[in-house]
């Protein structure tokens, strides 16, 4: 059985769940991944909203699994804001995370995972880190209310806390969409 484990009890940010999985992959498998995110054409711009998130991740040149996994994380973040700002899916905006570089980061990892092609994926507590951090909406506590809608579902957290932040909305989400499982 081949298991892909992240250790996100200092960090559990998009580019520490990268790390974590291409550190498993060997070097030849790392520069393809690379390559596919170049190659799948995410375009420059922001998209404000779930239906743009969509339409993007639909003209993507990736695999169907990569699209439904990219759709799916998507999802999960509209879900979490609209649980934070108190409205429908539909009416979430996205801000941060809908930035083409956010949806690289989140191509990035899928595409990894798509190479390592794990039986299982188990994952750590998360750090959530704790202070405050600045976003679209002004400062706000850490973890972010969208994060933490997310880490309510089910995802359990480190007791102690290290300064900042720690755990994105978008890394939780990838996190909550792909752990098969967690180990304290």
């Amino acid at each position: 059985m081949k298991t892909l484990f992240w250790n996100v009890r200092e960090s559990a940010t998009r580019a520490a769940l990268l790390e974590a999985t291409c550190c498993q992959l060997d070097d030849e498998a790392c520069g393809a991944v690379e390559e596919r995110c170049c190659a799948a054409g995410v375009p420059d711009g922001h998209c404000h909203d779930l239906a743009e998130v969509h339409a993007v991740v639909d003209a993507l040149c990736a695999s169907d699994r990569v699209k439904q996994d990219l759709r799916d994380v998507y999802r999960i973040l509209a879900e979490a804001e609209a649980a934070a700002h108190g409205c429908t899916v539909d009416q979430t905006h996205f801000h941060e995370v809908g930035n083409a570089a956010g949806i690289r980061n989140a191509l990035h990892l899928c595409l990894a995972i798509e190479a390592f092609a794990p039986d299982e994926i188990v994952c750590t507590s998360v750090q959530t880190g704790e202070g405050v951090v600045a976003c679209a909406h002004g400062e706000l506590a850490v973890p972010a209310p969208a994060t933490a809608a997310i880490l309510a579902r089910g995802i359990p957290v480190c007791d102690s806390k290290l300064p900042g932040e720690r755990c994105t909305p978008t890394s939780a989400a990838l996190i909550w969409h792909f752990a098969d499982r967690f180990e304290a």
